[in-house]
């Protein structure tokens, strides 16, 4: 498995350089923007970070906007980086965005201490931050722009289906119980099980030859659902991206 990949949106290029320099000395590989425009384009030429670390006071886009649109794509974990101790703010971004908040000023080694808790939490494989994830002959998922092609067809998907499939994917050969998948795409909502059940229905009839008999996604009835199949690691994914058609 290759370094882990940090996307670090931070407009004080002191803190950002301190926090890349330390990152960067301790095995992380760490990709840095002032603003969240810059880093989106980022994300979607290049792929999904393994974790976001977002600074909420940003130039042209505040760090909820750029969380929203980051959760748009897949359940990529964000821990926000800010000067504030406003306890609704905290509560907010805890509520729909983030795994964590730090607040400035703050030692490096307990941001590193706090990356570390939350990449414990949750699985993550290498491939799954290359842009586009070949799974087998057969479907390829690119997750920043919300789309999938199924034999040599292109589906976009919505952003709820998009987390939904990004994260069976990272746990894929692992059932993900139904309270689980509800908690991770719908964080601040009352959400019960027919409601998911009717979005995974609408992403396997895109991803399914014959979603009565599901290839990818199997359910474990009154448990929840797994991706049946884990793509291949360490392959390299460049030329892949004529697959992705509008």
């Amino acid at each position: 498995m290759g370094k882990t990949k940090i996307l670090l949106v931070e407009d004080d290029p002191n803190i950002s350089k301190l926090i890349s320099d330390y990152m960067t000395s301790h095995g992380f590989e760490v990709t840095a923007f002032g603003d969240g425009p810059d880093a989106l384009e980022y994300v979607q030429m290049r792929g999904l970070p393994h974790i976001a670390l977002i600074d909420l006071s940003l130039p042209s886009m505040h760090g909820f906007e750029v969380s929203t649109r980051l959760k748009s794509m897949a359940d990529v974990p964000i821990i926000f980086i800010t000067a504030t101790n406003d306890t609704d703010v905290v509560v907010q971004g805890l509520k729909k965005y983030a795994e964590d908040f730090i607040v400035k000023p703050f030692e490096l080694r307990e941001l590193e201490a706090r990356i570390q808790v939350v990449l414990a939490r949750m699985p993550s494989l290498d491939y799954a931050s290359e842009p586009i994830i070949r799974i087998d002959d057969n479907l390829s998922i690119d997750f920043a722009h919300n789309r999938i092609v199924v034999n040599g067809k292109a589906y976009g998907l919505t952003p709820t289906e998009s987390i939904l499939l990004h994260v069976l994917l990272r746990n894929a050969g692992r059932v993900v119980e139904n309270r689980m998948l509800i908690a991770r795409v719908w964080p601040s909502e009352e959400v019960y099980e027919d409601t998911l059940r009717v979005h995974m229905h609408r992403l396997r009839r895109k991803l399914e030859a014959d979603s009565h008999h599901p290839h990818y996604i199997r359910t474990e009835r009154g448990v929840g659902y797994m991706f049946t199949v884990r793509p291949p690691e360490g392959i390299t994914l460049e030329g892949e991206e004529q697959l992705i058609e509008d």
